[in-house]
């Protein structure tokens, strides 16, 4: 039970993240009718993630919510976890 809302915490922190970039590129005119269609199946995609996940969730198929959870959640640890060692700056070669 605990596995799947951390990993659901998570994929909404990456949903935020996605969400922030979103705008902040409406706001500087980064995201425009060129790509804003891959902006909106990014955003629908991961929206969809979430909700689908807690739908398996509550309908007591906690083993299929816990690996479709994983599917963002564990590329998006290892990503912050590496992000964490660049920027830690200990010299380990960001440049």
């Amino acid at each position: 039970m605990y596995l799947f809302w951390i990993s659901w915490g998570i994929n909404a922190l990456i949903a935020l993240v996605l969400a922030f970039f979103f705008f902040v590129g409406l706001g500087d005119g980064t995201v425009s009718s060129y790509n804003i269609i891959l902006w909106l199946v990014l955003l629908i995609g991961l929206a969809a993630l979430l909700l689908s996940g807690y739908w398996l969730f509550t309908h007591q198929y906690t083993i299929a919510a816990n690996i479709l959870m994983a599917l963002l959640a564990v590329p998006g640890v290892l990503y912050g976890l590496f992000m964490l060692l660049m920027l830690s700056g200990n010299n380990s070669g960001w440049k």
